[in-house]
């Protein structure tokens, strides 16, 4: 009887401004290396000539090192998977470029990979072999991120339904927006987290907008909270210094239960109890903490991804690339990127 043998796929992202490489044996993780951009932070966010040049610099490293950790040969890679998009055009370019060449020299398959499907596939990533924290289909993800917020069911790892998603501006980016305002830096995400730690949720109130069904909107948020400011700060000028963990906790109050009540909608409208969380913000204390609470109160079974997991990673797309190798679902050398947020 002919062993089975195994498979491996490296994965690579590039699809904003972190170089991920990852390798995955049979849907279980050896590798998952990351080579983070420091330079975007005295522009307030991502300059995309600035992301692609230093994509261009370390994804060569940033693969030889997921291959080294992996304990394997380049030669043992059964398939390349590389995000696709949407993203940025010039750092996708440089990940999809590479993974064309890499692929072509070693003669095996090249495999596409959605960013977004990645984020929610995160679940999928498996740390051993008798790994079974995976959420059962079908279940409900609420992926937020710095460019997304999306509610999806998942019916199949290449079958995922939108059902409710931003019109505007996405929670991430809200909260990167006003943490700018605020003077506090980029990116602001874990600079707002940290303060609403030590700050009261209840201290102010922001404008939360009216979106019929299931969908999302920050823009009047961020309007509300930039007009409030201002006032504040002309009545006092060091107002925001002396207040800024409530400010902060406040205004992640309101992103969250703007996020919550429509999943809650979602999880009722689908009889869904099996709900998860992916994408960047979902690294976020205030989001994480009000899924456990749901889950006592509403008796879902929540799937939170490890905060390795929550940003943009190889390890993603590598288990997707797993899956659709799986199903023989390659690509042709000639497809190109796409920077235009799309499930297909």
């Amino acid at each position: 009887m002919e062993e089975k043998k195994d498979i491996y796929i490296l994965g690579i992202e590039s699809s904003c401004d972190d170089t991920s490489a990852a390798v995955l044996r049979n849907g279980v993780l050896l590798s998952n290396v990351t080579a983070s951009q420091d330079v975007h932070k005295a522009y307030g966010g991502v300059v995309p000539e600035l992301a692609s040049r230093a994509h261009q610099q370390n994804v060569v490293p940033v693969v030889d090192q997921a291959i080294k950790k992996a304990g394997i040969t380049k030669e043992q890679l059964s398939a390349v998977a590389f995000t696709r998009g949407p993203g940025l055009m010039g750092s996708l370019l440089v990940g999809v470029s590479f993974a064309k060449g890499f692929a072509r020299a070693l003669g095996i398959p090249l495999i596409d990979v959605n960013h977004l499907q990645g984020h929610v596939m995160a679940h999928f990533i498996k740390e051993s072999d008798d790994d079974m924290s995976a959420p059962p289909l079908p279940f409900l993800c609420l992926l937020v991120s710095g460019g997304n917020s999306q509610i999806v069911k998942v019916n199949a790892y290449n079958d995922m339904e939108v059902l409710g998603q931003t019109i505007d501006d996405a929670a991430g980016e809200a909260i990167d927006k006003c943490s700018k305002v605020m003077g506090l830096g980029y990116p602001g995400g874990p600079i707002i987290d940290r303060l609403a730690r030590q700050g009261n949720p209840h201290a102010y109130k922001f404008a939360e907008p009216q979106i019929p069904d299931l969908n999302y909107s920050f823009s009047g948020l961020k309007t509300s909270f930039l007009y409030n400011l201002r006032d504040w700060v002309a009545e006092d000028p060091d107002f925001i210094e002396k207040h800024k963990e409530d400010i902060a906790a406040s205004l992640e109050f309101t992103i969250v239960d703007i996020l919550m009540k429509k999943l809650r909608k979602a999880a009722k409208q689908t009889r869904i109890k099996h709900v998860a969380v992916a994408g960047g913000v979902s690294a976020n204390n205030g989001l994480r903490n009000a899924f456990r609470e749901h889950a006592e109160r509403y008796g879902w079974t929540i799937y939170i991804p490890k905060f390795s997991y929550t940003t943009d990673n190889a390890a993603m797309i590598g288990i997707t690339g797993y899956y659709k190798y799986l199903d023989g679902e390659f690509c042709n050398i000639d497809a190109p990127a796409f920077s235009k947020v799309t499930f297909k």
